[in-house]
């Protein structure tokens, strides 16, 4: 190049060319053709763009910037790449019409399980928490009406909105909202099936969630069993998807069949299983104990053609933290076991991002 020349840097074609061979490994796509590089800039030798991701809670988010840094290095006459990641949650909706779309929600996940005592309430919180430290926007409603475990959990305390009437609460980034805060302690919900639908449509429908902004992610946190709360869910709202929680008693395929197949009848996709209580490691030795077995829930994913999205074991941080209104996502976030939650949040957001893209509902839960 002779002395006072500009240096020929890339053309925007071959730069797009370049990370065109980058693809997503959820969507199997190239990350050109998906529309997530934004903004891109060539100044001589020296190219920018924004990567833009499906959801701030992408498991592979490191791996793709790594990727689409030196696919554009590899071009000649580039002498710097210069990457600035972002998210836009894309929002779901059912096909063929379907549900009423909550007004301000994007995604709706349910939490479910077929049986009480299996910890689906305490999975809920820290999801919902650890998804909203990754940057997303988070509610999360308590759908069990006869038997709110929400409020406790987030420190908020049962009543506490009783004379001035339902509204969501922001804790640790969640909008929470739960018939507990207008309950006072003590006092039983008696409703029969009529009632409940009605109490679910009101939650969904007529509370403000998109105050403040649009949430990117709504988590319910269903009532166990297959009865009239999840089944006026599906009916009320279009779920994007539904992660079943179980335990590791060889009787978990039971269970997370009956749950599945509920939700396979109403239409709404599977994201996974998760094992909850799935072993105890002693703090003292280190000693793993299956005290419950293990490995149940593995198996009845894999016998249902569903995907496993981790275990979580038994320890009694995860109690303490319940008990004490500060999930352990929040009160020890760097710790091993905030570090479960957030790997299988960042599974169920991935989940949540491959649904719009799939061309029939119906694929998703199998």
């Amino acid at each position: 190049m002779k002395q006072g020349e500009d240096k020929q840097g890339p053309s925007e074609e071959a730069v797009l060319a370049a990370l065109s061979t980058v693809k997503d490994p959820e969507l199997h796509r190239d990350i050109v053709s998906l529309g997530m590089i934004r903004d891109l800039r060539i100044c001589g030798g020296n190219v920018a763009f924004k990567f833009v991701l499906t959801t701030p809670a992408c498991p592979v988010r490191n791996e793709l910037q790594r990727l689409a840094e030196e696919a554009v290095r590899t071009l000649p006459g580039v002498e710097s790449v210069n990457v600035e990641m972002g998210a836009e949650v894309r929002a779901h909706s059912a096909r063929g019409g379907g549900p009423r779309p909550v007004e301000g929600v994007r995604n709706i996940i349910a939490i479910a399980s077929n049986k009480g005592g299996v910890g689906k309430s305490t999975v809920a919180a820290n999801l919902a928490v650890a998804l909203a430290k990754h940057g997303a926007r988070v509610g999360l409603l308590d759908a069990d009406l006869t038997g709110p475990n929400i409020p406790t959990m987030f420190g908020l305390g049962q009543g506490h909105q009783a004379e001035v009437g339902l509204s969501p609460v922001e804790r640790y980034g969640v909008k929470v909202a739960s018939i507990g805060f207008v309950l006072k302690p003590g006092l039983a919900v008696i409703w029969r099936g009529p009632m409940i639908g009605s109490g679910v449509r009101q939650l969904l429908h007529e509370l403000p969630w998109a105050e403040g902004g649009e949430l990117d992610y709504l988590i319910i946190d269903l009532p166990p069993g297959t009865s009239d709360a999840p089944m006026s869910m599906a009916q009320e709202a279009p779920i994007a998807g539904a992660v079943i929680v179980t335990t590791p008693q060889s009787v978990s395929l039971e269970d997370a069949t009956k749950a599945v197949t509920m939700f396979e009848k109403m239409n709404v996709p599977i994201f996974g299983v998760i094992e909850n209580m799935s072993y105890f490691l002693c703090p003292h030795c280190g000693e793993r104990t299956e005290i419950f077995g293990h490995g149940g829930a593995r198996e009845a994913a894999e016998e249902l053609g569903l995907d496993f999205l981790g275990e979580i074991p038994l320890d009694a941080q995860v109690r303490s933290g319940g008990d004490d209104g500060v999930p352990i996502v929040e009160r020890d976030p760097d710790s091993p076991l905030a570090q479960v939650f957030t790997a299988i949040a960042e599974r169920i957001a991935a989940r949540a991002s491959v649904q719009r893209f799939l061309p029939d509902r119906q694929a998703a839960v199998r």
